[in-house]
């Protein structure tokens, strides 16, 4: 199969899960309310048993262990250097959070729930593609509660380090890091090993039902006519990985290595954008239309990304 044709698959299962959320949500079988419980569950079990699944499943090696922390560099760099860009283009509109709100959305992207699945697909016999999604994971975590703060805030006293390096994908990637290290999947119980893997492949249909039912409770009309959304999910889904893609592009790295700094800069706004506007109590609407917009929109740009491959 075709890049085209696998990419377009796995995103139209994800659309798959999502309209359950939104169909349950409907019927009045799933209340709103709900959904934080969901979110506890997928945020301290799912998503870790997902990292840790992710880098166990690795061959340790000394090249291995290098390709790690240079995808960890590579995407700590383009991530930061483009929220800047954005920042500092925005000129007199920084005054604004919702401009400011525009500048973190534009780079951090779901690339845990939402891409890892789509790159192991695009690459079954490369398992560092799904262990690159979670080092994207912790560089747009890290990012997030230092640079992307202080984009969001324009005040330095928000930027919080505790944050940036105690969190669950942070930890749980260390974790996963350390059994890597220690070659684990050659001595782990296979029947850990199956439960890890279990509990991690529910985070991606956990993370749509949750989505779908957040669009339930939304006016519709109001999610495609708003600018700022859009504007914000063109950054996401076209500038930011054709950006990230060219900064890769002409570098010694493997195909396998660019291709998933493309598809995982490629996913639509993380729900870490959501969660930083309710934290500030500020833009809280627009960045869970940010979020639900470019979710709906991906489901053509990736695929069409991918043809880049």
């Amino acid at each position: 199969m075709s890049t085209f044709s696998v990419t377009l698959g796995n995103v139209l299962i994800t659309l798959l899960y999502l309209s359950c959320g939104f169909a349950l949500c409907k019927s009045k079988l799933v209340k709103p309310e709900h959904t934080p419980s969901i979110s506890t569950i997928l945020l301290y079990v799912c998503g870790p048993c997902m990292f840790i699944d992710a880098l166990t499943a690795l061959d340790h090696s000394s090249e291995m262990t290098g390709n790690i922390f240079l995808f960890l560099a590579v995407t700590t760099v383009t991530q930061a250097l483009v929220m800047s860009l954005i920042f500092l283009v925005l000129g007199k509109r920084r005054n604004d959070f919702i401009w400011r709100m525009m500048a973190l959305g534009s780079v951090m992207g779901n690339v845990g729930f939402f891409g890892l699945p789509i790159v192991k697909a695009l690459f079954p016999e490369a398992p560092e593609a799904a262990a690159y999604s979670c080092i994207f994971c912790v560089t747009m975590n890290f990012i997030a509660w230092t640079i992307g703060i202080f984009v969001l805030t324009d005040d330095k006293k928000y930027i919080s380090v505790k944050q940036a390096f105690v969190n669950p994908t942070l930890i749980s990637s260390a974790v996963g890091f350390v059994l890597y290290l220690l070659n684990a999947k050659e001595w782990m119980p296979s029947i850990l090993q199956g439960g890890i893997h279990n509990v991690g492949a529910m985070s991606t249909p956990v993370c749509m039902f949750v989505l779908g039912i957040r669009l339930a409770t939304m006016n519709l009309k109001k999610l495609f006519i708003q600018p700022m959304p859009w504007i914000t999910a063109m950054g996401k889904l076209i500038i930011f990985p054709l950006l990230s893609y060219l900064l890769v592009f002409f570098l010694p790295f493997s195909d396998v290595f660019k291709a998933s700094i493309l598809i995982l800069s490629a996913t639509p706004c993380a729900s870490i954008i959501l969660n930083l506007a309710e934290i500030h109590h500020n833009g809280q609407e627009v960045a869970a239309n940010c979020t639900l917009l470019s979710t709906l929109v991906s489901i053509a740009t990736i695929p069409l990304m991918s043809l880049l491959l």
